[in-house]
């Protein structure tokens, strides 16, 4: 059973990676969900059809959780993600703000993870 904010952030991402995603927004977004990302209209149906657009290009897309941390109503998912399984991938970042358990704000930032890299820590 699902309980924390944490749970449903990382479902989801989870959801929608794998291509569920009218499932994921019927689960998991509130009214008058909004967005920032800054390439598409800030409503939730905009960013759901690009969601949709993305899994039907990128069938074997995948989401590794590395971090999620929550405060009040704040989560913030730490992420690889993989548009095709051979990629390098990106370091995703997904900020959410959740209102009566339900998803009502969305930030997303990445960055790409390069071939080479001078940091012998890696992006995570």
């Amino acid at each position: 059973m699902m309980n924390s904010l944490k749970d449903k952030a990382v479902a989801f991402l989870q959801l929608v990676a794998s291509g569920e995603v009218r499932e994921a927004y019927r689960r998991y977004i509130g009214p008058d969900f909004r967005h920032h990302n800054p390439f598409f209209r800030g409503d939730a149906d905009s960013l759901m059809l690009a969601m949709e657009e993305n899994a039907a290009k990128n069938p074997h897309k995948s989401l590794e959780v590395k971090r999620v941390i929550e405060e009040e109503d704040i989560v913030a998912v730490h992420s690889l993600v993989k548009q095709k399984q051979d990629d390098l991938g990106g370091a995703v970042v997904h900020i959410f703000r959740f209102h009566n358990n339900l998803i009502v704000e969305l930030w997303d930032v990445g960055q790409p993870i390069p071939e080479n890299s001078p940091n012998e820590n890696g992006v995570f």
